[in-house]
């Protein structure tokens, strides 16, 4: 089955059964309020954090270097801010876990390993040495 559909039907059922059960121990209003305030803290820490991830972005250019991490950690922010937004216990849990700076190195970690390219160990070159001599007695044409 397609991951991308799977993931469509099974968060919100996740999300759903974790409400019941979290609703069913804390009570409706609790739970309500505690889906408003996680989407609050959550979005404004994620303000916070991608505020000094584009300090880093424009010290990174500033210095003449590629500000790939920060880009990369933009675009995790933004993402986490939309998980954070989005009513659920699951994945307010995965937002706050994007946001943190310590655990998105980690996330950012395992999956880099993942996608590193393979070294070839192979050597695809001939290893040869050359001498430039100069001859007065080149034909010109």
């Amino acid at each position: 089955m397609n991951p991308i559909l799977l993931t469509i039907i099974l968060v919100p059922v996740i999300e759903i059964y974790l409400l019941i059960k979290i609703g069913s121990q804390v009570g409706a209003i609790t739970t309500i309020f505690l889906i408003f305030t996680t989407a609050i803290i959550g979005v404004y820490y994620a303000k916070y954090e991608g505020l000094n991830t584009l300090k880093s972005g424009f010290a990174q250019l500033s210095k003449n270097e590629t500000p790939a991490y920060e880009v990369i950690s933009g675009a995790a922010i933004a993402f986490a801010a939309l998980l954070l937004i989005i009513p659920g216990f699951a994945t307010d849990a995965l937002g706050f876990l994007l946001i943190f700076p310590y655990s998105r190195k980690m996330i950012f970690k395992k999956f880099s390993k993942k996608f590193k390219p393979k070294e070839n160990k192979k050597n695809n070159f001939i290893d040869g040495d050359f001498e430039d001599i100069e001859d007065d007695n080149d034909r010109k044409i």
